[in-house]
């Protein structure tokens, strides 16, 4: 299994400090920076887009987590790249040539992932899981930060985790994303999930880089 990652998202930030939020994580032990794209769309709710990543990438040289939850997202990938992602994961629900997007957000030099939300069931990444760098599972229905877990999730990361040695890519993240806490993380952990989203969980406690170095260590 690979080393836990924890990447906190911005999305639960305070915006008016977003430089000092970012140096906090640039100072903290999270490996990478959860950046969740959203399009009133696709999600019922906007969050932001091109230009607050690129004033993200100048406060930090951490690994830039990108998560697109917007409709036809082949149309702006390049763009994401250049921005600063480092991968760039993409919805199976908005997708419908899912191949051709994972195959282009490699040729611009990305690390490349899929997403499912809560109601799909993890049979439907069959045919791409040989083909991604990480599965990114929803633990809530995407859309707004500080939401309750929803607990299907543990035993989806399970099958997900067996779905990904059988088609021979054992090592692909497997991340979680949303109401993830130090009280389900351990479960977490244990059915195969390695990499571990937090938003409000970190930026609403009182010493968000304290709590992000307790998820840290729930890998030892």
């Amino acid at each position: 299994m690979k080393n836990l990652i924890i990447a906190p998202s911005v999305l639960a930030a305070d915006f008016a400090h977003l430089g000092s939020e970012v140096q906090m994580l640039q100072e903290s032990k999270a490996q990478w920076i959860h950046i969740d794209v959203m399009d009133g769309v696709f999600v019922p709710n906007i969050s932001f887009g091109f230009p607050v990543i690129d004033a993200i990438k100048k406060y930090t040289d951490k690994f830039l987590d990108v998560h697109l939850m917007i409709v036809q997202p082949e149309k702006y990938l390049e763009k994401f790249a250049q921005a600063g992602a480092h991968m760039i994961t993409v919805h199976l629900e908005a997708c419908p040539h899912i191949h051709r997007t994972i195959q282009q957000i490699k040729s611009l030099g990305c690390q490349a992932g899929v997403a499912i939300n809560p109601g799909t069931p993890v049979h439907a990444l069959q045919d791409i899981l040989a083909d991604v760098d990480l599965v990114l599972i929803m633990s809530v229905n995407p859309g707004f930060g500080g939401q309750k877990f929803i607990s299907n999730a543990i035993s989806k990361t399970k099958e997900v985790a067996r779905m990904a040695k059988e088609a021979g890519n054992p090592t692909v993240f497997i991340e979680i994303d949303g109401g993830v806490s130090l009280s389900n993380a351990p479960a977490l952990i244990e059915a195969g999930a390695n990499a571990l989203v937090a938003g409000s969980f970190v930026f609403n406690s009182k010493d968000p880089q304290e709590t992000i170095s307790q998820l840290v260590d729930l890998a030892k």
